[in-house]
């Protein structure tokens, strides 16, 4: 793994205001955060992330703070992460090595790798438990099977892609480049992508999803499920927070959320 976290303490994020007024308030510069942290680690570059997506990096090894984009959220928490890294892969995004928090926000998402192997008019139905335990085969959680090819010039093969502009038989000018999609799931030198799906939110709960694939026939595929995914809704961002108490011996601060 190319991301370090330890080392790096006392991340702090501060919302950077709009303008100021004289009793103290302020109006919220929205989506504009100011990031700060502490490091010893020396000869490292450094990465900032916003719920796991890649937002910036830091122009040398000195720099300890930095600001970025972050969403305007009124249902759920902001989640912002500083990691070190070499200075050769300083501007390199990593996010996919970030652990996925989108169970923590109330809801799931499922990857399936879309394989040059599968059919032209392959349609993809998702399936749940529901937090039972059994899977219910007949209600499918996507209103309308989604499309593995939408545009018929993603697919590989004779005649399917710029017939004539690549070797003879194996069409292959639109497919995946190598390193560019998921790599070493496609066939050798043709990388595959991935197709994500996203639910709607859920109650808390494990659950367990399944995928099936059917192609223009009508003739449906082995069905795929997923391991259990603990299902927890974000927290509601605090409003106005107060200092309760503080313990000076054991550096412990209590905050009181209005």
């Amino acid at each position: 793994m190319a991301l370090v976290s330890s080392g790096i303490e006392k991340v702090r994020a501060f919302e950077l205001p709009g303008g100021i007024w004289p009793d103290g308030s302020y109006a919220g510069c929205p989506r504009i955060a100011l990031v700060k942290w502490h490091s010893h680690l020396s000869n490292m570059f450094y990465q900032v992330y916003v719920n796991g997506w890649y937002a910036g990096s830091t122009l040398d090894g000195q720099q300890r703070q930095m600001m970025v984009q972050i969403p305007t959220s009124l249902e759920t928490a902001v989640r912002i992460e500083v990691f070190a890294v070499e200075a050769e892969q300083a501007n390199t995004d990593f996010s996919s090595e970030i652990e996925s928090s989108m169970g923590q926000c109330g809801r799931a998402k499922i990857d399936m790798l879309r394989s040059q192997k599968v059919p032209i008019g392959a349609t993809v139905q998702l399936y749940s438990d529901g937090g039972s335990g059994e899977i219910d085969y007949n209600s499918p959680l996507n209103d309308s099977p989604v499309r593995v090819w939408p545009a018929w010039q993603d697919k590989t093969g004779f005649g399917m892609a710029r017939f004539g502009t690549s070797d003879f038989g194996f069409d292959g000018s639109a497919a995946v480049g190598f390193g560019k999609g998921v790599f070493g799931r496609g066939e050798f030198g043709f990388d595959a992508d991935v197709l994500e799906w996203t639910s709607p939110l859920l109650e808390t709960g494990i659950y367990k999803f399944a995928v099936k694939v059917t192609d223009e026939g009508g003739s449906e595929s082995g069905v795929s499920e997923t391991g259990q995914l603990t299902v927890i809704p974000a927290a509601r961002p605090a409003e106005r927070m107060s200092i309760f108490s503080f313990d000076k011996q054991e550096n412990q601060l209590v905050l009181s959320v209005l």
